[in-house]
């Protein structure tokens, strides 16, 4: 008579308490990496809102006075992902005059389901600001 030598080896019982358990962990974790979600997605809104800065200036340099149309600064936006893009928010200059501009960036999407989006705007300083968190 031949005996079958025994395999260690986890039953579905264990298995599922250890999925249960990582899910439950996972849980917790997500509401706090959110926020270093929402920090990577703003560095776009604060190059994009650079570069428009940058444009403007030269734009000022050349005309003495700023644009309110992103053709005339020679700024292309990126395209949204409704566009066929990957940007993460819409941009627009909301003020321009020869002494002064402001821009604006508008996020797409909202983290936290409360009905804010993030909005960063810079002007002639050139310094951009987050004027509503999300």
């Amino acid at each position: 008579m031949k005996f079958k030598k025994k395999i260690n080896a986890y039953n579905l019982q264990e298995l599922l308490v250890v999925l249960v358990i990582v899910g439950i962990l996972i849980l917790i974790a997500i509401p706090n990496f959110m926020g270093v979600i929402n920090k990577a997605k703003s560095v776009e809104a604060r190059q994009q809102l650079k570069a428009i800065h940058s444009f403007q200036n030269n734009y000022y340099f050349m005309y003495n006075t700023y644009s309110i149309d992103f053709e005339k600064i020679d700024f292309i936006a990126p395209k949204t992902a409704a566009e066929g893009g990957t940007s993460n928010y819409t941009y627009e200059i909301i003020e321009a005059s020869e002494v002064s501009f402001k821009a604006r960036a508008i996020s797409l999407f909202d983290s936290d389901g409360d009905g804010v989006k993030s909005t960063w705007e810079i002007n002639q300083d050139g310094i951009p600001k987050e004027v509503v968190k999300d």
